[in-house]
């Protein structure tokens, strides 16, 4: 099941598509439909902190009043007594649809239809990273490649720096190449 965090009157809610919410009074009329903020995006082993292309729908179901609150002011010994009330102007909405924008869409329906040939163009890509590479780098994290970068040679250090500056562009990984690279030269 997906679940988006969203952004709505400055409070952030946990929803769910078929979820009813309520929240402090919108501008938008019953039945009208809007877009919230999506904050996160997450749901099925994925997450998305701060997705470009993701949309919540949410529609207005209709502006209600909270419940009343009574407020009650008074002196002992005096005579003083002042009540009051107060009820929040709130609004329900339902949320219609949590997704990605029509860019994700399109991305994910040729790699459905075709998952051979997906399967054959990964293999070059992975023979082309292999050359120079220690065993498993494209996979590698920033702290394991920091740990890991003393005991390559110059070649193999070389080819990852490439490979980073093609591919990935990892700033941490980058800088620990680069120093590897620098203490290779100063010791010989």
């Amino acid at each position: 099941m997906s679940y988006a965090v969203v952004s709505i009157g400055g409070k952030q809610y946990r929803v769910r598509e078929g979820e009813r919410l309520l929240v402090d009074r919108l501008k938008t009329d019953e039945g009208k439909t809007f877009h919230p903020n999506v904050l996160f995006l997450g749901g099925d082993g994925r997450a998305d902190l701060a997705p470009q292309s993701a949309t919540v729908t949410a529609r207005v179901v209709g502006h209600v009043l909270g419940e009343k609150v009574r407020i009650g002011k008074y002196r002992p010994k005096k005579g003083y007594r002042r009540h009051t009330g107060f009820r929040a102007k709130l609004s329900q909405i339902e949320i219609e649809a949590i997704g990605a924008g029509k860019a994700a869409a399109k991305k994910e329906q040729p790699t459905a239809k075709k998952e051979q040939p997906a399967a054959q163009e990964e293999q070059p890509a992975k023979e082309e990273a292999a050359k120079g590479l220690p065993k498993g780098y494209p996979e590698m994290t920033i702290a394991q490649i920091s740990e890991a970068v003393p005991g390559w040679r110059r070649p193999m250090l070389e080819a990852a720096l490439e490979y980073e500056q093609e591919h990935s562009a990892r700033k941490g990984a980058i800088a620990a190449l680069e120093s590897a690279l620098a203490n290779k030269e100063e010791n010989g």
